[in-house]
């Protein structure tokens, strides 16, 4: 049997994995290989064993050769990767650590990447592994997990349809998210309401890995049986609390004070840990700073989240973000908020005051310092 598991739902596809992993007796005939690094040969070979002391063997092929570039691109990748790493090193976080680190693993992915599989080009071995595919033995189970959308008319598509199944998984949107979201508390034997499901798709969006973590969570929370509402969303979910604090820079950047307020002082009436909330500030506002230097070097989201190892919506929001504070301004920030976390430390401010003084100091300040 061949299975392609292929889409942008990374999540999905890997669940759909372990539910393929678990369906037949494998025993020790189990290999998993990665298609960026195994030649086409050996894998064939493994699909071609019979397996031993059980009824089938397992083979997991793990992506597909990256796709060739032209050498001026690698040029010019490896230029930027060795761009902008000689900064001064102060309190204030820069760029540079994350740009370096992001740039080592660049180098790291095309170094490892060149060998192409045993050098056989991307298009060779998608078009060897379907011309295996119809005289594989019936004893084989072949699963192909490729982390990206193919095209109807691939040759491995049209094989699967052919020969095995095809099982694409796409990130749902709108309407097929909420159902997402019900479908997946009735799995923890729980409800949740409307309200709490428009909640965690507003803030959390797409991603339903990160989605499947919180309401693991809530679910344990309210115990099987139980209904989670926007209250335990709002108290437990930490991506949640940390888009709110996004919104909160949203309402400093566009210097809306009330707002600033409104948000803490919600934030604080839920019962939310200051301390915990000056951690999400500061991590932020970190990012910011970072992203601020890496856009002003000319990079674009996509570059940002890789180079700081972020989600790229996230990446996406803080570029916006960047675009209203000066370096200088998003630098006394983050001194405030260190300030600010050192008071509340030595009980010197009620959290009440040491927020409002945060943000009376923001707002008293230019918008472009």
């Amino acid at each position: 049997m061949f299975y392609l598991l292929h889409g942008d739902d990374e999540f999905s596809n890997r669940e759909v994995l372990r539910r393929l992993r678990q369906q037949g007796d494998f025993g020790y005939n189990q290999d998993v290989y990665h298609g960026d690094e195994t030649e086409l040969a050996t894998i064939v070979a493994t699909c071609s064993t019979l397996p031993f002391l059980s009824e089938g063997r397992l083979v997991i092929v793990e992506g597909l050769p990256r796709k060739r570039r032209s050498s001026s691109s690698t040029a010019q990748e490896a230029a930027g990767a060795n761009a902008g790493t000689d900064h001064d090193k102060g309190s204030i976080p820069t760029a540079a650590e994350g740009e370096a680190s992001g740039g080592e693993r660049k180098r790291g992915r095309a170094r490892k990447g060149s060998k192409k599989a045993g050098g056989v080009s991307r298009v060779d071995f998608e078009q060897g592994l379907a011309a295996f595919v119809p005289s594989m033995p019936a004893s084989t189970t072949l699963i192909l997990l490729v982390d990206e959308v193919l095209e109807p008319r691939h040759p491995l598509v049209e094989t699967a349809r052919r020969y095995g199944q095809e099982i694409k998984s796409m990130l749902p949107k709108g309407v097929a998210l909420e159902r997402w979201i019900e479908e997946r508390a009735a799995q923890y034997k729980v409800r949740i309401t409307r309200e709490a499901v428009a909640l965690l798709a507003n803030f959390i969006g797409s991603q339903t890995r990160m989605l499947a973590n919180e309401l693991e969570k809530l679910a344990t929370y309210v115990g099987e049986g139980g209904v989670i509402d926007v209250s335990h969303v709002r108290a437990l979910s930490a991506q949640v609390q940390e888009t709110r604090i996004f919104d909160l820079t949203d309402a400093l950047a566009q210097r809306r004070p009330q707002q600033a307020l409104d948000i803490l002082h919600s934030l604080l009436a839920e019962g939310q840990p200051p301390l915990l909330l000056l951690g999400f500030m500061l991590s932020q506002v970190r990012t910011l700073l970072l992203v601020k230097e890496l856009t002003q070097k000319g990079q674009r989201a996509a570059e940002v989240a890789t180079a700081l190892g972020i989600a790229p919506f996230i990446a996406e929001r803080a570029v916006q973000q960047a675009r209203h504070f000066s370096l200088a301004q998003l630098e006394f920030i983050y001194r405030q908020l260190v300030e600010t976390d050192a008071a509340l430390k030595r009980s010197r401010l009620t959290p009440e005051v040491a927020f409002d003084l945060l943000i009376m100091h923001f707002f008293t300040t230019p918008a472009r310092i």
